[in-house]
């Protein structure tokens, strides 16, 4: 896999990695582990519950692994690809090179930061509706169920243009696809399968009977020179925006409003200027230590890294949450400052493959926190920071529960 032998400062080796993910000592904080990987041992063995990889801790390293073309999402030999596969890798959610940036191109026509914007309204009625029945229930409410995990999948129903009674399959589907370890394979492929022949439909249904939804848009976009969209590419168009604007999205309103409360004046400091709220998200997005299992890539050809030097079809897992505390690329790493700018984190990802629902999370972080904030400026944690709980085995990260009270 690499030429290097033993880690210094944790004596991992190829032949004994260390367990991998590491067990942080609260839901919302950092493992030590990080930190000392950073400075001694930037690319370590490690073994995950599926495989051995290598890990890599520091910000410019997981940079360019996510965005150079050597480091691509499949291993090149049959062998291995056999291996590393999993449901969904043969779809186009998974496309490299001159394909992935056809697709890319085709979508980014109608997927603006401009038309995500345009939401934000709607997005706060939604908001204002789901605090409206927190509040009628009394003074305290888990705030991952009752507003993080319904809201995303409302604005990605909306989006494309699916009726509102079918909200809790598309909640159903996008939690089966994200969880490694909750359900069995069967569940997960069947969740798949439904998944799949829920959006053909539908994408057909759209083709027929175009609405003012973006899917309806998608549908017939065209371009002289990338053609049009596949059915199986917007299928796949379809899966990819549930998982970038549910679980992702519903997650991090849970751990964002965690990280704030838990420490007051960090809530204090946005109660006295409101304006700092988009810098806020920025920086909730950046200090994220719950992020899930990191992003794995494969390597194309031999590549030094940190002084390592990786063989081909080696497994490299980048730590973005790592990488985003590295102190080289942002000053007081460990400290959350809603001065700091700019703010160049990796949670999104970089290079081609960067999240292209970006823009719609921000928005939706950016509304829900300043409705908290409006409606609710005596919000806090019900519990201590201890006391929350990781969500187990979730790819996205996220915290099983965020007592809140007010």
């Amino acid at each position: 896999m690499t030429t290097s032998n033993t880690c210094p400062i944790t004596g991992a080796s190829a032949e004994d990695p260390l367990p991998f993910p590491f067990d942080p000592p609260t839901a919302i904080a950092p493992p030590e582990e990080w930190t000392q990987l950073r400075e001694q041992c930037p690319v370590a063995y490690v073994r995950t519950p599926q495989e051995d990889a290598l890990l890599l801790t520091r910000y410019e390293d997981v940079k360019t692994l996510l965005s150079d073309p050597r480091f691509p999402r499949s291993p090149q030999d049959e062998e291995t690809a056999k291996a590393g596969s999993s449901p969904g890798s043969g779809s186009s959610i998974n496309m490299i090179g001159a394909e992935h940036m056809r697709w890319r191109r085709l979508l980014s026509k109608s997927f603006t930061a401009k038309r995500m914007q345009a939401m934000r309204p709607h997005i706060r009625q939604l908001t204002d509706e789901l605090i409206d029945d927190m509040i009628a229930d009394g003074n305290s409410a888990d705030l991952r169920t009752a507003l993080g995990f319904p809201l995303p999948v409302y604005v990605i129903c909306d989006l494309l243009g699916v009726p509102a009674e079918d909200r809790d399959k598309f909640a159903h589907w996008s939690d089966h696809f994200l969880n490694l370890t909750r359900y069995e394979q069967s569940d997960v492929e069947q969740a798949m399968s439904e998944l799949d022949d829920y959006l053909s439909a539908h994408v057909q249904l759209k083709r027929e009977q175009p609405g003012d939804d973006l899917l309806s848009e998608l549908t017939s976009i065209a371009d002289e020179d990338d053609g049009r969209l596949s059915q199986q590419e917007l299928v796949d168009t379809g899966k990819g925006l549930l998982i970038a604007g549910h679980e992702t999205t519903a997650n991090m309103i849970g751990k964002m409003a965690a990280m704030l409360l838990s420490r007051r004046e960090r809530w204090e400091e946005l109660l006295a200027d409101p304006s700092l709220v988009p810098a806020a998200v920025e920086e909730s997005l950046r200090f994220d230590a719950n992020l899930g299992f990191a992003m794995h890539r494969w390597v194309s050809e031999e590549i030094q890294i940190s002084d390592t030097t990786i063989k081909p079809n080696s497994m490299v897992l980048s730590a973005i949450p790592a990488a985003n505390r590295d102190e080289r690329a942002f000053e007081n790493a460990d400290e959350m400052d809603f001065s700091r700018g700019p703010n160049p984190h990796l949670t999104f990802g970089a290079g081609p493959h960067s999240c292209l629902g970006q823009s719609l999370a921000r928005v939706e972080l950016a509304t829900v926190l300043s409705a908290l904030l409006e409606r609710l400026p005596t919000l806090d944690l019900a519990v201590g920071e201890d006391e929350l709980e990781r969500r187990q085995g979730l790819l996205v990260g996220g915290l099983e529960e965020v007592p809140v009270r007010w």
